[in-house]
């Protein structure tokens, strides 16, 4: 019982729940009060409650409990125990906040923005407590892990998928605020899973590649791979820097790289995440580092 009764276990349970509450009132005080749409089972237990009057928290039980039992195979067992506190929270805290102040400015796009915004930070901090709120996010995960999708961009794409229907009952122009609404969620859910650590990684090749490293050495304090390389035409030996920096780092060294060579031929592109010395590592169940 020690084992899963943790400091990760109890994080993990914060995260979740506190996304879901979150999720909740912002569907409450937003979506529905602007009459938007969402994505995901959340938009058809909506398209369920603006054409049928269905309460959007049992159809969210009830099409989340389906999924749940589709999915369980397809998740690892600690995301399957936060998924499962998920789809019993979702359905309560959107019964709870029915009756809540909501919002609903002059202008529509304050509340789609700030819709998509609370709705990204709601659904990372889900993820990010290693948990799904299921439905979509199931089948987002599941394309994670066994096409290589990102989650943010996979569960854009069901969404849109989901909006469509919704667009004729909304009206065009919420059904376009619907879909901005997501998009912003889709990049506060890629910020809040990966943005946390920003990385850039940097190819050089210069014929003062021993000069540009030792100054982004000294100055910067960053590690750099020498690769041997060779011009596919002219045959000739090159020598290639590779450097991982931050976002902050990034100007600093291409003024470095512009000081001693203004013709050096540089690769620049983002990095989702850096594992080893300098950066971060793997870790164990418990916070602990693992060495490899």
């Amino acid at each position: 019982m020690e084992k899963y009764l943790n400091k990760d276990t109890l994080k993990s349970f914060i995260l979740v729940s506190l996304g879901c509450f979150i999720f909740s009132y912002t569907i409450n005080a937003l979506v529905i009060a602007n009459h938007f749409g969402e994505g995901g089972i959340t938009g058809l237990t909506l398209l369920g409650y603006y054409t049928l009057q269905i309460d959007p928290a049992l159809s969210n039980l009830i099409l989340n409990g389906f999924l749940l039992l589709i999915g369980y195979r397809y998740l690892e067992r600690k995301t399957m125990v936060y998924t499962v506190l998920a789809v019993f929270e979702l359905p309560t805290f959107l019964k709870v906040t029915q009756d809540w102040p909501v919002f609903v400015p002059e202008n529509l796009v304050v509340a789609g923005v700030a819709a998509g915004v609370l709705v990204g930070i709601a659904l990372g901090l889900v993820i990010l407590g290693k948990g799904t709120t299921a439905g979509t996010d199931i089948i987002a995960m599941m394309m994670h892990k066994y096409l290589g999708w990102s989650v943010s961009s996979s569960l854009l794409m069901i969404d849109f998928i989901i909006v469509t229907p919704l667009a004729f009952v909304i009206g065009f122009e919420k059904a376009v605020l619907t879909l901005i609404m997501l998009f912003i969620a889709s990049k506060v859910i890629n910020f809040i899973l990966e943005g946390f650590n920003p990385r850039k990684a940097i190819m050089i090749i210069s014929d003062k590649y021993d000069e540009i490293g030792q100054r982004i050495q000294t100055d910067l304090d960053r590690g750099i791979t020498v690769l041997d390389g060779h011009g596919f035409y002219s045959k000739e030996k090159r020598q290639v820097l590779y450097v991982v920096v931050s976002r902050q780092q990034l100007m600093p060294v291409q003024r470095i790289i512009h000081e001693y060579d203004p013709e050096a031929f540089v690769i620049i592109t983002d990095v989702n995440q850096v594992i080893g010395e300098g950066f971060t590592f793997y870790l164990d169940d418990n916070g602990n580092k693992l060495h490899h």
